[in-house]
């Protein structure tokens, strides 16, 4: 087994990175080269991402990846989930939208006048969730009915593959959250795509983590100043599924809790669970790395801190998160715990006063300070992380012994001990950078820099980082 470097490209809601993977002899060592803004625009017809500007910064941190280490062998992409761009003939049609945006009412309208929930779960696997791509596409775009006029639809990190390569293609993971791959058979749903009308040829060829997409182009390697051609592979392109990776876990009896923007709480198992139990709970089969299903419940996630924070700081004022999280330990007095997956709390938007309106029209006390706010937010999540773990325990049948935390969140002691407590379990936190790691592992695994199946990946891991551990207290 050689040793040897790779480059992760790895977007989040609200910035993007450029992490040099060095892996050999069962370590791994990261570097980070590049880190750039991801702010969505908003224009008259709604909330969109800046996709060519998240390219550029790409392009420039995949420069200095290559400055850093002329010799890598491979590049990967992930990014969140379920959006899209539309594209014909090789040309965008238009921006693509965020997942925030509120256009996709109508789109789920016409997604269950054509096939109920009931049936679509059993198909998809997939918890609802409003800007799930099948409604996306389904929606209204301007008046305009660009889904006709498309002959490709990328994802996020397949159209940056795209222009990487110039190859289409959609990394299986992440098709695994559009709505339109059969979960049981993980093909694309050609009978669904009937039903809705949906052109045949507007979904690329499959691939798996692993699989070379292809080669960077002559531009790219000019741009990035490389001597060869790089290859580009597919990874766990929806960040979840590469985090997932990177889980130091036993998966028959750990569950885990990728905390970040959202937080992905749930098991990992083989087959996908399609009850009418599971559908009712809001859980969703996600496709994983090596035919592993993510069985999971999506989690509003620390966006609700950082929402309120950006709000705050709306007139001037600098807020430290760490500080106010500090603050936040210190409250003595009881908080109002609420529900976290209301969807009031999706939009952009004042989210301190949302919360104060479900606590005054639940009877709940309202947080009167910053550092209530943030204490009650901090205890809503570590009670919906506790009880999505035992729903996932009970409605798999893994029987969960400990917790993993892995993202942004593993950061926030005060998170991770509140969840230690309120689920009754031992949280182990870390790593932070776990998608990053998952990404490169992927790559390394195909390049021959690491071998095995995912548990031999992550004793990867557990030889590179050092966990916290929190204890349940009573």
């Amino acid at each position: 087994m050689s040793r040897g470097a790779v480059a992760a490209v790895d977007l989040g809601a609200t910035s993007g990175r450029v992490i040099i993977g060095r892996v050999g002899d069962g370590r791994i060592h990261l570097s980070h080269v590049a880190r750039f803004a991801n702010q969505p625009v908003r224009t008259v017809n709604g909330l969109h991402w800046d996709l060519l500007g998240l390219y550029r910064g790409a392009v420039d941190g995949l420069r200095g990846a290559v400055r850093e280490d002329p010799e890598l062998a491979s590049i990967g992409v992930d990014s969140w989930a379920v959006d899209y761009a539309l594209l014909r003939r090789g040309r965008m049609l238009g921006t693509p939208f965020h997942y925030r945006d509120a256009r996709t009412a109508a789109g789920v309208e016409a997604v269950h006048a054509s096939v109920p929930f009931a049936e679509l779960y059993r198909r998809n696997g997939l918890q609802f969730l409003p800007f799930n791509t099948i409604y996306q596409l389904a929606a209204e775009h301007d008046g305009v009915d660009l889904v006709s006029l498309a002959d490709t639809m990328l994802l996020v990190p397949d159209l940056l593959g795209y222009f990487l390569t110039g190859e289409t293609v959609a990394e299986r993971t992440n098709a695994s959250t559009t709505g339109l791959l059969d979960v049981h058979t993980r093909q694309w749903d050609a009978g669904l795509l009937d039903v809705l009308h949906l052109p045949p040829g507007l979904l690329p060829p499959l691939v798996d983590p692993g699989e070379r997409i292809g080669a960077t182009l002559p531009y790219v390697v000019d741009e990035i100043g490389a001597r060869r051609p790089i290859d580009v592979v597919a990874v766990g392109s929806h960040d979840t599924s590469s985090a997932v990776v990177a889980v130091p876990m036993d998966p028959t009896s750990a569950a885990y809790i990728s905390c970040g923007t959202w937080s992905l709480v749930g098991v990992e198992i083989g087959h996908p669970v399609t009850t009418d139990a599971a559908r009712d709970a809001g859980f969703t089969n996600e496709g994983g790395v090596d035919g592993r299903i993510r069985f999971l419940h999506n989690v509003m996630g620390l966006w609700l801190l950082s929402e309120s924070v950006r709000h705050w700081e709306r007139d001037g004022e600098s807020i430290d998160i760490p500080a106010l999280v500090a603050q936040a330990s210190a409250v003595s007095t009881p908080v109002s715990v609420f529900d976290v997956d209301d969807a009031r709390f999706l939009p952009p938007g004042d989210m301190p006063a949302r919360i104060a309106a479900w606590c005054a029209e639940h009877s709940a006390s309202v947080p009167r300070s910053r550092a209530e706010f943030a204490r009650s937010i901090i205890e809503s999540l570590a009670q919906a992380f506790a009880d999505a773990v035992r729903a996932a325990a009970d409605l798999s049948g893994v029987p969960v012994r400990a917790v993993h935390i892995v993202g942004g969140g593993a950061q926030n002691s005060l998170l991770c001990q509140r969840t230690a407590d309120r689920s009754g379990l031992p949280v182990v936190a870390g790593p932070v950078e776990a998608t990053a790691i998952g990404n490169i592992l992927v790559q390394a695994r195909a390049a021959g820099f690491a071998e095995g199946s995912l548990e031999s990946l992550r004793a990867i891991v557990r030889t590179a980082t050092s966990p916290r551990h929190y204890s349940p207290h009573p």
